[in-house]
């Protein structure tokens, strides 16, 4: 303690049970601790002074007597946060509201400048209404430096000055929060009796394999790669060239190579490398639909052996961590480690949706902007890069830009069709992305394995002979009644399927066995799906018929037929078709891309899939939609008219949502396994294990088919007096069939005396 404040009363952070104070933590040594931390974690996109001051002030409010009295026991409450962020403005002018934003959220969330949301605006926090006063020793005990220092980003950014500022605030309070989380953690696990003792903070401190260990474990599994096919030494030459390209200074980058050219593991060897050469920290795939992360996460564990099961960091609303047993205390260990990185990201792998990953970019939440300074440092690979939405496409593409432009991350657009995002075509476009893959065009042809033609219009009858026809065909539509009712006509036939994501995952993944099972055999197989099956699913048909849509997603059919060339191009077909009937037209949201698609096929017959064709596609799709269409809710728009003082940060988080429909999801007894786990939940203190448990047994339902089926009691709560409606079950499993999963729409059916019983 100084000589100045040594007399003065001490100040506390935190209480224990203890009225003698001789364990509760000093307020000083709290502010010091996440102080330094926070300034660690911005150190890599240069804004430690910045994140080191948020830290010194985010708790000032509690160098108050109110809350000092608060932590003796008093039933009080006192805004600790907002006097930080009144004192950040008071010493550093406009830059303070850099880090005054922070602050004054750090428990709550961020809140707008000016306009009160559900969290008041910091306007009418600064004000500092009937805020206690400040005890004036916090000046001899709390060293603010003399200046912030200079902006730690570059201008000319693709989303304009405020969107840097919003950005910055982010990953500064991200800094913060995770900085506050952890030392208040590691207080409470130091102080706490022996047989109460948490181990987070231990387990924080295990190291994970290093980038080098894992690169090496990587090397051992491609060293058993044979190139014993023309396929494989495409695939071989692709893994050599894309290695290669890990030299280039870190930046933006896109990988394209057609769908089965081996991508996956070639984006994994060059995150490896690229990291380890320009000291990068982690490598995050980020990647559209969850049933891609559980399939490429497995495929990443094997990839990397035995150090795979401790690195890859899967983290989706479906993930179900290993259960190990403590016997194994090294697996144990490393395993909860890993579990504890979900809150964040502190792993050297991450595999997450793209829901996660930009929804978090734009988040206001404590929880959820917790990881984002994690971001900062690492090679992003995004899959799938064309799947990123239309609507939010323009401040997607701006955050992108600013994780390479400013937080020394290495992105990479990882997709067969590649995106038409660059610079000047695209308005606030990307620059400077160099391309890894050899020669796209000439790797295009190399690898092509099917013809694309359209057959023009097929009616339901026309439709189901062509599937009669053929012993192998895959037919995907544009919707489940669509699929449902050809598979009616068509169900009579030997190796009819269905596939729907009325289905539980569960239930899919025993049909895709199924389906697997039959193609390797030479056994009659003829499904019908919707694109769910485009997901990244790995089967292999002859034929495939497509129901008219964007070409990316003929594309992605296409992946799905002839995928290892084993066949002749001229007998693997991919056969797009329109259909007169309004019911089974494309839905409204995807008519433009259909229409696209359209006009791009009929000036690329010879090859549809090449990238020139696919690049014609995007930027048919972008006019037609215009660029205001790309930035549906003014993101943009709404940050270019603001000020320091002024940001819309809870706005850009209410308005930044890539699923804007509620699905609500009921839990399907499917099998054994489901129906023990709800039973288990009937008498379960916590519930988080055993949800995890039932996420493959669970169909999301639109928020109408849910109050259909409750209005009639066919779905119920479990164990409410517990867990309120948290958890929804089917009750009556005449509803769900076992060709085409949950039914909800029959109001006949729903009202009959079965849901009696």
């Amino acid at each position: 303690m100084d000589e100045i404040s040594r007399d003065l009363p001490l100040m506390f952070a935190h209480s224990t049970t203890n009225s003698g104070r001789s364990d509760w933590q000093p307020l000083r040594s709290h502010l010091e601790n996440v102080g330094r931390m926070a300034k660690e974690r911005a150190a890599i996109f240069g804004a430690h002074t910045l994140a080191e001051t948020s830290g010194l002030l985010h708790d000032l409010g509690k160098y108050t007597a109110d809350f000092q009295r608060r932590l003796a026991g008093d039933a009080i409450r006192v805004d600790h946060a907002t006097r930080g962020a009144m004192v950040a403005i008071e010493r550093y002018g406009p830059l303070g509201y850099l880090i005054a934003y922070a602050i004054a959220g750090h428990h709550a969330g961020l809140a707008n400048g000016l306009e009160s949301g559900e969290r008041t605006a910091l306007r009418e926090r600064l004000r500092g209404t009937g805020l206690p006063p400040l005890l004036p020793q916090w000046q001899d005990e709390i060293r603010l430096p003399e200046a912030l220092g200079e902006l730690p980003f570059t201008g000319g950014a693709a989303g304009g000055a405020m969107f840097q500022a919003a950005f910055l605030i982010r990953m500064l309070f991200s800094c913060l929060v995770d900085a506050d989380y952890l030392d208040t953690e590691a207080f409470y696990d130091r102080i706490a009796p022996p047989d109460q003792r948490g181990d987070r903070s231990r387990l924080r401190a295990v190291e994970q394999p290093s980038l080098e260990a894992l690169r090496e474990s990587l090397d051992a599994s491609l060293a058993r790669f044979s190139a014993d096919s023309d396929v494989n030494r495409i695939r071989a030459d692709i893994l050599a060239h894309v290695r290669n390209g890990a030299q280039h200074t870190p930046g933006l980058f896109s990988l394209t190579v057609p769908t089965g050219g081996g991508k996956t593991l070639a984006s994994l060897a060059f995150a490896l490398d690229h990291a380890i050469r320009h000291n990068l920290r982690r490598v995050i795939f980020v990647i559209p639909f969850t049933s891609i992360v559980e399939q490429n996460a497995a495929v990443f564990r094997r990839a990397l052996g035995e150090l795979g099961e401790t690195s890859v960091l899967e983290h989706h609303s479906a993930f179900i961590a290993p259960q190990l047993s403590r016997d194994d205390a090294e697996r144990y260990q490393a395993q909860e480690k890993l579990s504890l990185s979900m809150e964040n990201w502190d792993a050297p792998i991450v595999v997450t949706t793209a829901v996660q990953f930009f929804e978090s970019l734009f988040a206001a939440r404590p929880s959820q902007c917790r990881k984002l300074h994690n971001i900062a440092g690492s090679v992003v690979i995004l899959d799938e890069a064309q799947t990123l939405p239309l609507k939010l496409l323009r401040p997607a593409v701006a955050a992108i830009d600013e994780l390479a432009r400013n937080y020394r991350s290495s992105v990479v657009l990882c997709t067969a069709t590649q995106p038409a995002l660059q610079a000047p075509e695209f308005v606030g476009g990307l620059e400077r992305v160099r391309e890894l893959a050899p020669e796209p065009p000439a790797l295009f042809r190399k690898l092509k394995r099917v013809r694309v033609k359209h057959v023009g219009e097929l009616d339901d009858e026309a439709l189901t002979d062509r599937m009669r026809a053929h012993e192998q065909v895959l037919c995907i539509v544009n919707n489940r009644r669509h699929a449902r009712a050809v598979f009616q006509t068509m169900s009579d036939l030997v190796g009819a399927r269905h596939l729907t994501t009325l289905m539980c995952a569960r239930h899919r993944s025993e049909v895709l066995a199924g389906v697997r099972e039959d193609l390797r055999q030479g056994r009659s197989c003829r499904l019908v799906s919707t694109s769910l099956i485009e997901a990244g699913v790995d089967v292999d048909f002859p034929l495939v018929l497509r129901a008219q849509a964007g070409l990316d997603s003929i594309a992605q059919a296409a992946g799905r037929c002839n995928r290892e060339g084993r066949r002749a191009v001229a007998a693997s077909e991919v056969l797009v078709f329109s259909t007169a009937n309004p019911d089974w037209a494309p839905p409204p949201e995807l008519k433009q891309f259909a229409q696209a698609a359209s006009t791009v096929l009929r000036s690329h017959t010879n090859d549809p899939l090449s990238p020139a064709a696919i690049q014609a596609y995007f930027r048919e799709l972008y006019w037609q939609k215009g660029s205001a269409a790309l930035d549906c809710t003014d993101l943009l728009g709404l940050l270019q008219r603001s000020r320091p003082d002024s940001l819309p940060m809870e706005t850009l988080a209410a308005r930044f949502r890539m699923i804007e429909s509620v699905q609500m999801p009921v839990i399907v007894p499917f099998d054994k396994v489901a129906r023990e786990a709800l039973q288990a939940l009937r008498f379960a203190d916590k519930s988080s294990g055993l949800a995890r448990r039932l996420q493959s047994y669970l169909v999301q339902l639109p928020r109408q088919g849910f109050e259909a089926l409750r209005k009639s009691g066919a779905i119920q709560p479990v164990a409410p007096e517990r867990w309120g409606e948290q958890f929804m079950e089917l009750t009556v499993m005449d509803l769900y069939d076992e060709c085409f999963g949950l039914s909800w729409d029959d109001p006949a059916f729903l009202s009959s005396e079965s849901l009696m019983w």
